[in-house]
């Protein structure tokens, strides 16, 4: 068979698209669906807080909730409500003496839902309604009660309310050891007193429906009660440590093995009840304490550092503190609790991670770190944004109160006011003295603190639907 001759090369026909097939191909996408804007977890929080006052309110208003069997003002009444739902406490008329058991009873129903038990009913209620979770929610729920993800919040809110309920018990129960026939109560009475304090305790809230002294509050008569005042204080730890770092307490013992947040919450909170003590015991040791022993003077300051940084619970009349206390107390309020607690402020986690990057900083690390532990940069930006947001607050909110009481000092002033934001309550004793315009801007403080600034940013801003960065550049600082 003969070889086949080699093939002749051909020409290659190269065919270029024309004019009209270059354009480009159009695909239809399928709109993300998205929850609507009302049933975001923010506003559901918004409008149940709302709602919520609005029925305290209204309930103390009647002529039932008050011992004289009259109608209570309702810039009086809306005032009670709005501070007991935000765990405040803040007061303008003695919560002993003015209201009825009906009212008192009210106030304790809506500090007990104000709290943490109402988190965990919100967090039972957006398991109902289905809602997926999206990237504004989890951040909320992340400040509400210390969870990431929407799912198991049933067996978290569970476990939540469980906890708390025995805690109460267990508060109320040493509570009434040390209480239990003062004045010439009842065993019904002690009782109620004492499960008052217990859950104003652990929500941080700052009531108190203790009988009156003659030469003052209630409170003030407990001023050398060393066990009552250490029971206290264990529950306003409990509920101003926050949910996560109780459970990784719990789960973890030992220090080692804690999480990172669970580290600077500790490290924080000891650093500033350190801190908070030696002001107060310098400050106050021959004035608002002066009359005390040595170790009833310690016992108050520590006392008071823990109280006054998350609940508002006070042995002695801060109106008579020396300026120094006055200046540095707001300082530690503005801080407040740990996040997933009952107690406001911008949070000591928020603080912590500010810190933690400002000494990295100071120490020429490129990355913000902590207990070998590297800081993600959104969470910086994050903490960076809840207390400058919170500065602000303070900044717009002074200058409009100097002008409404001009009779009333600056630094009682600054003092209510971030009393106020904080949630936290401790009064230098001038909120009868505000105005109606004063009330309501404490009260507008107490609902945002509540709230949160970022809650309250992620609630009023618009869902960005696009995501992009820009091109990097440096900035000149120093």
């Amino acid at each position: 068979m003969e070889p086949r001759p080699p093939r002749r090369p051909v020409d290659t026909v190269i065919r270029q698209p024309r004019q009209a097939e270059l354009r480009p191909l159009v695909g239809e996408a399928v709109a993300e669906r998205r929850p609507q804007r009302i049933l975001s977890t923010s506003s559901i929080l918004f409008f149940a807080f709302v709602a919520l006052i609005l029925v305290g309110g209204l309930l103390l208003a009647l002529p039932i909730s008050s011992n004289e069997g009259k109608f209570t003002p309702l810039e009086l009444s809306f005032f009670t409500a709005t501070s007991a739902a935000t765990v405040t406490g803040q007061t303008v008329v003695n919560t002993s003496t003015y209201w009825s058991t009906f009212g008192q009873a009210v106030i304790f129903f809506l500090m007990l839902v104000g709290g943490l038990s109402f988190m965990a009913v919100a967090t039972f209620v957006l398991v109902l309604i289905g809602q997926s979770s999206t990237i504004s929610d989890s951040l909320v729920m992340r400040n509400a009660i210390g969870v990431e993800r929407m799912g198991g919040l049933r067996h978290i809110a569970r476990n939540i309310t469980l906890a708390v309920v025995f805690v109460y018990l267990i508060g109320a129960a040493a509570i009434l050891w040390r209480i239990h026939g003062m004045d010439g109560m009842s065993l019904n009475q002690s009782v109620w007193h004492s499960l008052f304090l217990s859950v104003s305790s652990f929500n941080n809230a700052g009531f108190s429906i203790l009988p009156e002294s003659p030469s003052g509050s209630g409170l003030e008569r407990i001023a050398t009660e060393r066990l009552l005042l250490g029971f206290m204080m264990a529950l306003i730890i409990l509920g101003s440590i926050g949910w996560t770092v109780l459970v990784d307490l719990y789960h973890h013992g030992r220090f080692a093995r804690l999480s990172l947040n669970t580290k600077l919450v500790l490290v924080t909170s000891v650093f500033l009840w350190i801190l908070g003590a030696g002001v107060f015991f310098l400050a106050e040791f021959s004035n608002t304490i002066g009359d005390l022993s040595l170790g009833d003077k310690m016992v108050s300051a520590v006392f008071h550092s823990v109280s006054g940084r998350t609940a508002g619970f006070a042995t002695m009349d801060f109106q008579m503190a020396k300026d120094f206390t006055k200046l540095t107390y707001p300082a530690l309020m503005f801080i407040g609790g740990g996040a997933g607690s009952v107690a406001g402020g911008i949070k000591v986690n928020t603080f912590a991670i500010i810190i933690a990057a400002v000494i990295s900083s100071v120490r020429g690390r490129p990355r913000p770190e902590a207990f070998g532990r590297e800081i993600a940069s959104d969470q910086i930006s994050r903490a960076l944004t809840v207390a400058v947001l919170g500065v602000v607050f303070i900044v717009v909110v002074m200058p409009i109160l100097t002008l409404t009481e001009p009779n009333i000092p600056f630094l009682d002033l600054l003092f209510e006011t971030v009393s106020a934001f904080s949630t936290n309550g401790t009064s230098v004793g001038i909120v009868p003295d505000f105005s109606l315009a004063g009330k309501i801007l404490l009260m507008a403080a107490m609902f945002i603190g509540r709230l949160g600034p970022l809650t309250l940013a992620l609630a009023l801003a618009p869902r960005e639907r696009t995501v992009y960065r820009f091109v990097e550049e440096r900035i000149t600082i120093g």
